[in-house]
Parts: C-alpha cells; structure tokens; sequence
C-alpha cells in the first residue's frame, strides 16, 4: 500500500492560504489608507518611492503576519475564529513596529496618527474580512455538504453516537460512513473497512473510543498509509471544554487547560455590562414599576417587594429582591404544599396552580415581571444579568456535593434555565445547563441569552 497525501493536508493548506492573502490585503489597504490620513514624514515610504528607496510595507506585514501565525490563528482549530486573540495580536504587531520604527538605526520617524490609523483600520478590516469569510463558509456548509470536510468515525456504536450528534452541531464535517471498532480483529474486513476509506476521498479518520483501540502506533501508521490523518474525539471521556494547550512531556501528550471564563478579567467585563445594561433597563421600566407597586397594594394587603434570603457567589447569602406574587404569610403554608412539589429530583420547590399566589402575581409570574427588582440587586453587585438561579437557601442544602459548583460565579437574573425550558426541567437537567454556561461564557453568549429570554417572556414558556 503506498502513502499518500492526505486530502486533509491540502486542504489545510488551502486555507491557510486563502487566510494569509486576505490577512496580507486588508493589512495593506490599512497602513496605505493610514499613510494618506495621517500626518506626512519625509523618509517614510510604504512603496518605493521615486528616488527607488526600499518602501517598509513587506517588513511590517512579516511582522504582522508572523505575529498573528505566532498566536496560532493561521492554525486548524476554532482558535483562528478567535476574535480577541486577533485583536491582541493586531495589537501586539503594531507594538513590535513601533518600538522597532524608535529603535532602528538610521531611524525610521513615523507619525504618531499613522499608527493610530493603522492599527485602528487592521483592526476593522481583519476583523470584517475573517467575519465574512466565516459566515460565508458556514452558509456554503449549510446548503451545500461538498463545502464540509468529509471523514470517517471509528469507535463503538454508543460513542459514534454521540460523535455524530456534536460534529452535527458544528456544521463543519460531512460523515460519509462508519466503522465499528470491533472489526479490526478480523483481519479481513479491517482491510476492507480501510479500501472503503481510501476510495472515499476523505480527510480525516475521528476516533470516538480511543481508550478501547488496541496497538494504537499501528493503526496510525495504517491510516497514514492511505493518506488519512487521524484526531481523537474523546466523547466517551468527562473533560472540560474550554481553550487547553497540547504539551510533549517526556513524547507523551499532555493536556493543560486553562483557567475557565469568567475569571479575573473576564468578570470586570462581565460586570460593567451588568451595571450599563441594568442602568439603561431601569430608566425603561421606571414607569412600568411604579404602575405594577399600585397594582400589588390594591390586590391585596402587605408590601410591594418581597425580600428572600438567596444563595449566591461562593455561597454567600443575600437578600434578593422581587414584586410581592404571593399572600404575605405565604412562607408558612410551604411545608404543607412540599408533597406537590412538581420539579423532578426534589432540590427545587414549584407547583402550577399554587394557591398562595395572588391574582396580580399570577400575571407578574407569567411574563416575570416580579424579576425586575432584582435589577437593583445587579447593581449592588450581589447578581449578574445572566448566570445561574440564586436558590433559596432551602434548596441549596439538598443540593448534592457537585451542584455547589454553580456558586463559582454571580447568580444571574436569567440564563440558560430559563431559556430551555425554565419550570418544565429537572434538577439535574439545570445543573447541568448552569455548567453548559460557566463553560461557555462570552459577552456574546450573554446577549444571545437576553434576547432569547425576551422571546420566552413574551410566549409564556414553561412559567408558573
């Protein structure tokens, strides 16, 4: 059997390609159009000038493109869709540049405008160019499967399950078949499953059970023969999913992750999105709650905001704040009600139809409404917009020792809860979305919460 090349290689490559040209346009276009907006210093030429001077736009785009190639953006995984990565890279090069325009002997004088410009415009235009680029190869993937990367998986049935669900998400890949693991005992069909491989044209080989495959090195060595390039889909294996770092210790691989989101200076970001967003809803709502503070008081006696102690960040209790929905001695009649408690699991306490709760509150309930103090408690620093339920402090001690975990960062107003489903879920279905979150977080995916909570608020979904 004689080696080939792989068809992922080529492709690989083709897309690199097609990066760097793109990355080498728009960088030009932003230090030309820099050069004609900012302040004129004789000497400095991008282009050759008429006395035949070297012009300085190749050495600052080496630099600038080997600094983004450095930060791993020209590589093969989701990373070179990495926006900040790209910006602190664009950032960087523009640095190196001007240090090196101060340092250069005879010195090369550039204004300070036309920095600014250029990095401002590479910013823009390369930032735009690998949006486009992205959401015109994920559209070509959406319509049509030859824009998808084709592969093969090998693993177990349970695992190649499991496998084709996720890269189904993803959009990227096109399966065009299967092999059981099993059939490499049998010498035979193992040859066979490897032709159908080969007269497939693939690319790449996903492994999904990686720690049942028995001498790995020669499997390997047998897909590479066929030009195949083989990655490991460890789907049958709990690891965390978020940015890791591939390290040779000793020639064995090692996975390091890094820390997770929303941490450091992920969550100054995160709060000063909280504190200019809820600041900008109240000025909206003002109205709306001083009219829902009559409606309360004239439905029945008692005070307009309930105060309930709350579990928050690091297990820390706190008062939270909401619209009063229920009878004011409601608190007592609870453990009367706990045998209809209608979430599975039993950490979590709701009914439908609950008694205690007053005409005006069921209709706060129902668009949640009675939630909108609790923007008060965003400012004071106890919540975030979006994280994972405060619970009270009744659920928190049935909580098991892992549901702790959830108390890593600021409670939320509204997450990923309440937009799958809210009430309709179990304990352990919303555990497992507050980690889906905290894994996942990005100013992004906050504002794609918000509005789908809009859209759950405005149908009714799940709430009572």
């Amino acid at each position: 059997m004689t080696v080939k090349v792989s068809h992922g290689v080529l492709l690989g490559w083709l897309r690199m390609t097609l990066l760097i040209f793109l990355d080498t346009l728009m960088l030009s276009i932003a230090w030309l159009t820099a050069k004609a907006l900012g302040t004129p210093i004789p000497g400095f030429h991008l282009l050759w000038s008429p006395q035949q001077e070297p012009g300085l736009l190749l050495p600052i785009l080496a630099v600038s493109l080997g600094t983004l190639a450095s930060a791993g953006l020209y590589g093969t995984d989701d990373k070179r869709r990495s926006f900040p990565s790209l910006i602190e890279a664009i950032t960087l090069s523009q640095i190196i540049l001007l240090i090196t325009a101060y340092l250069y002997e005879p010195r090369v004088w550039v204004s300070r405008s036309v920095f600014l410009f250029a990095w401002f415009l590479s910013l823009i235009l390369v930032c735009a160019e690998r949006l486009t680029l992205h959401l015109v190869i994920t559209h070509l993937r959406q319509r049509h499967t030859a824009f998808r990367q084709p592969i093969f998986l090998l693993g177990y049935p349970e695992d190649v399950e499991k496998a084709e669900q996720l890269l189904d998400i993803s959009g990227q890949f096109n399966v065009m078949g299967v092999v059981d693991l099993a059939v490499r005992k049998d010498p035979k069909q193992w040859t066979k499953a490897l032709e159908e491989m080969c007269s497939q044209r693939i690319s790449e080989v996903f492994i999904c059970s990686w720690q049942f495959v028995e001498d790995p090195t020669i499997l390997f060595w047998q897909l590479r023969a066929c030009g195949l390039q083989l990655r490991i889909l460890p789907v049958s294996l709990e690891l965390p999913r978020q940015w890791s770092e591939i390290k040779m210790i000793g020639g064995v691989t090692t996975i390091r992750f890094n820390s997770p989101p929303i941490i450091g200076s992920d969550f100054w970001l995160k709060r000063g999105f909280d504190i200019t967003m809820s600041f900008l809803i109240l000025l909206l709502v003002s109205l709306p709650c001083l009219l829902i503070a009559v409606l309360i008081k004239l439905d029945s006696p008692g005070s307009v905001l309930y105060q309930q102690t709350r579990v928050g960040l690091k297990g820390q209790h706190f008062k939270v704040l909401k619209f009063r929905t229920m009878v004011a001695n409601a608190g007592q009649f609870q453990q009367e009600l706990e045998a209809q408690n209608e979430v599975k699991g039993g950490v979590l306490f709701k009914i439908k139809h609950d008694p205690r709760i007053t005409r005006i509150g069921k209709f706060l309930r129902q668009y949640s409404l009675d939630e909108l103090p609790q923007l008060l408690n965003v400012l004071r620093g106890d919540m975030s917009l979006v994280g994972p339920r405060p619970l009270p402090v009744r659920d928190v001690e049935r909580f098991s020792e892992h549901h702790h975990l959830r108390h890593e960062i600021l409670p939320g107003i509204t997450g990923l809860w309440q937009v799958s489903g809210r009430s309709d879920l179990d304990s352990e279905d919303i555990f497992y979305l507050d980690m889906a979150y905290m894994q996942h977080w990005s100013l992004a995916l906050d504002c794609k919460i918000l509005l789908q909570t809009v859209r759950v608020l405005v149908s009714k979904e799940g709430a009572y």
